[in-house]
């Protein structure tokens, strides 16, 4: 026999706690597998080396498989962690690798120590750390630098932070810059409330980052509903809607 509050307030908070429970279990199931993260459902998407068409943008997506430039995928794959190296007689710095824990800090320290300073960052990441990606790119920012992409190169996950951060931005048609949803903090077992307080909390938090580099923030509904483990290639009119092409003045 199943009681059953007859209070309707009660049973719509009694409704709340069974639907807190069960949210808390798929995270804590999240949790166990991959990190912090919003549970996905839905047929699997295809992989990363099918063509993008309009309305047919999602792929499977694995930060460690992710391509590195040329394609169809090639053998080589992308640093573990980024790495700077000046290129262009020292005018740009290529920025390529996995951003992981710690590499904001030692990225913008790298760039500072640059002689001569460059004018421009190239990027080529699968992503990473939202937190790192956010902290570095303010810093790109704060520095005047332009960011751009070079032909077959990839920026997905936090990658597009970095990109926004540039005072100009140029991507080649042939460049792939995606979104999806993101990891937030370590990984912990938390109540359920919380555990979406964290993530509201960091989705904002990259929404008002967007807005101050001048991206539209709408861009994020395309991460929202994009599991972690798939990846939304932006078009290259979505990249111009949301400003993320953008020439110098």
């Amino acid at each position: 026999m199943t009681l059953r509050p007859r209070n309707p307030v009660a049973r719509v908070l009694m409704g709340v706690l069974v639907f807190q429970m069960a949210l808390g279990g798929l995270l804590f199931l999240g949790d166990m597998q991959a990190g912090f993260r919003l549970p996905s459902f839905g047929p699997k998407a295809p992989s990363l080396t099918e063509p993008i068409r309009p309305g047919d943008q999602t792929r499977r997506f694995r930060q460690d498989r992710a391509p590195a430039p040329g394609q169809p995928m090639p053998t080589t794959p992308l640093p573990e962690r980024l790495t700077l190296t000046p290129v262009e007689a020292g005018q740009t710095a290529l920025l390529e690798g996995a951003i992981v824990a710690g590499d904001a800090e030692r990225i913008a320290k790298q760039l500072d120590a640059l002689t001569p300073r460059p004018a421009r960052v190239l990027l080529n990441s699968p992503g990473g750390s939202v937190r790192d990606a956010l902290e570095l790119g303010r810093h790109i920012r704060a520095e005047g630098f332009e960011t751009a992409m070079r032909a077959g190169d990839i920026c997905y996950s936090a990658c597009p932070y970095l990109l926004a951060a540039g005072t100009a931005r140029d991507i080649p048609e042939t460049a792939s810059v995606g979104v999806h949803q993101h990891y937030f903090g370590e990984s912990t077992i938390l109540p359920a409330f919380a555990a979406v307080e964290d993530i509201q909390r960091g989705q904002g938090e990259v929404m008002r980052y967007l807005d101050q580099m001048g991206i539209d923030p709408l861009v994020m509904q395309h991460a929202l509903i994009t599991p972690p483990d798939q990846i939304y290639v932006l078009l290259p009119e979505e990249l111009r809607a949301y400003g993320f092409i953008v020439s110098p003045e």
